[in-house]
């Protein structure tokens, strides 16, 4: 019963062997080999139109590095106070920009809302004292495993466009979130006003891939320079695009992540029907936040179960925690067994009833 994260789990046997085959013979070093431009094909494909993309090693290295392409070191970057931009890269967002200012906004779920975001830029000084906003992103899916619909996104980007900032994606669960609302990578990004698009690939199959897709070419011009600098100009770059060919390739991205979102709704349905549990944010990716009493928690971990428990900043006020309660986050992978879902379920199942 791990369900700690999707990081834990390994890579796609079909991504293991790509890379096998990849490591055979000789290419082109630093990303002018085959398989990087079938992966660069691959994913203007998927978004319906030319893209630049970039390889990377890790999803830091990806959203530090895009974000340092919109954020100059003069600039600030919007986001919510719980992404990952801000509250788990260690400051490398700050690093990379050369000293660009993150800033953080509530909301419930995780998620940002143009009236959050105009209400903030209303209040700003101006002058020179402040730094001026250039940039602003968005997690898809949210550390409380929400998903922003293509509106809210549209909605959102209109709100930052117009005071004068790029906006940006982190989608490290990208996929799951497709799969969650049902349209095109299209419409979820570019079409919406994305500008740059952190396209997840190590938390749904891939060993250590990461991709920073452009769509606003301007955006793009340094970024190679970038990521020499940050040391993520891999010199055997076939063995990073060898994990995203075969990760793409016949829709296997999506095959993994439903997978995955299937077992988190089995998941959710299951402790939702247990008496006296309540979800803490609806199921709509591979993540469930559920609220349960002390002592269940403790039993959970006593029988094996592995899980993080999770701050509450981001619950609605209605659905605030009870004396002896915590917020637990439980992570579905692309391997996650029915069988384990199940014996977690019917462990919260028989200390709830009998607690009755």
């Amino acid at each position: 019963m791990i369900f700690t994260s999707d990081n834990v789990v390994g890579a796609s046997p079909r991504v293991i062997e790509a890379l096998v085959a990849a490591n055979a013979g000789a290419m082109p070093s630093y990303g002018a080999d085959p398989l990087t431009r079938r992966v660069e094909a691959q994913l203007n494909a998927i978004f319906e139109r030319e893209v630049e993309t970039f390889l990377v090693a890790t999803g830091t290295a990806a959203n530090a590095l895009a974000i340092a392409s919109m954020v100059p070191p003069h600039g600030a970057l919007l986001c919510h106070q719980e992404s990952h931009a801000i509250d788990d890269e260690c400051g490398a967002p700050e690093f990379f920009s050369a000293g660009g200012k993150l800033v953080g906004l509530a909301g419930v779920g995780a998620k940002l809302t143009p009236a959050a975001i105009a209400s903030h830029l209303a209040d700003e000084p101006g002058g020179t004292n402040h730094p001026p906003f250039r940039g602003l992103s968005l997690s898809q899916a949210t550390e409380c495993g929400t998903v922003y619909r293509p509106d809210e996104i549209a909605a959102i980007a209109g709100v930052a466009h117009e005071a004068g900032m790029k906006v940006h994606m982190d989608g490290a669960r990208f996929a799951n979130a497709l799969l969650s609302l049902g349209c095109t990578p299209a419409e979820m990004t570019w079409r919406a006003g994305v500008d740059c698009l952190s396209f997840g690939g190590t938390k749904n199959g891939c060993l250590m891939a990461e991709a920073v897709v452009f769509f606003d070419p301007a955006l793009a011009q340094d970024f190679k320079y970038r990521r020499k600098r940050a040391g993520q100009t891999v010199s055997k770059g076939r063995l990073l695009s060898a994990q995203f060919d075969a990760y793409l390739a016949d829709n296997h991205w999506l095959d993994l992540a439903r997978h995955a979102n299937r077992a988190a709704q089995r998941l959710s349905e299951g402790l939702a029907a247990v008496p006296g549990i309540r979800l803490a944010w609806p199921t709509e990716a591979n993540e469930v936040f559920v609220l349960l009493p002390q002592q269940t928690i403790a039993a959970l971990r006593a029988a094996g179960a592995q899980f993080y428990e999770w701050t509450a900043r981001s619950l609605a006020p209605a659905d605030r925690l009870g004396a002896d309660e915590d917020v637990v986050r439980l992570v579905c992978s692309f391997v996650t067994r029915d069988s384990e879902i199940d014996q977690f379920v019917a462990i919260v199942r028989s200390i709830a009833v009998q607690g009755q």
